[in-house]
């Protein structure tokens, strides 16, 4: 069995409880899960307890989809578990419709979707087997939809 310890989030001023999560790892637990709705973010929140801890893990519990693009969110992680030394844990999930709508500022259609999408698009990141493409109905690398400058390049 393994134990995590969930951090919830900061809507108004950030907290981060480092006593307890320093507690925890001392105790032996495996992980520590940062959240993010209408305030703070998960991946400051995981950032700050990796570089404050040696053997820990954190994650995201969850990063919300619509706040950043699947690139980006590939990207993050790849950033933070290399800095940690394999301690990310990526947690990701397309929200509500009251964050996304109302938070973000973009429609929330199609959850499975954009999930499976979403996903598919981190893989291909992090395999690193070559150019990303993706042609998806809500994601395409590179783009060609409307506004297009037709430069962009897979890379």
């Amino acid at each position: 069995m393994k134990l995590g310890m969930g951090l919830g989030y900061s809507p108004a001023k950030l907290t981060i409880p480092m006593d307890d999560i320093l507690a925890a790892e001392k105790a032996g637990f495996d992980s520590v899960w940062a959240a993010e709705s209408y305030g703070s973010d998960a991946v400051s929140v995981a950032a700050y307890v990796l570089a404050s801890t040696s053997k820990i893990k954190a994650g995201t519990a969850i990063m919300q989809m619509q706040a950043r693009t699947p690139t980006m969110v590939a990207m993050t992680a790849m950033s933070l578990n290399a800095l940690s030394g394999n301690r990310f844990l990526l947690g990701i999930g397309p929200s509500g419709p009251q964050v996304v709508e109302g938070w973000y500022g973009q429609a929330y259609g199609k959850p499975l979707t954009r999930t499976k999408e979403y996903i598919s698009v981190i893989k291909q990141v992090i395999a690193r087997e070559g150019p990303l493409e993706h042609d998806g109905e809500l994601y395409q690398f590179p783009y060609r939809g409307e506004g297009s400058s037709g430069l962009g390049k897979a890379s």
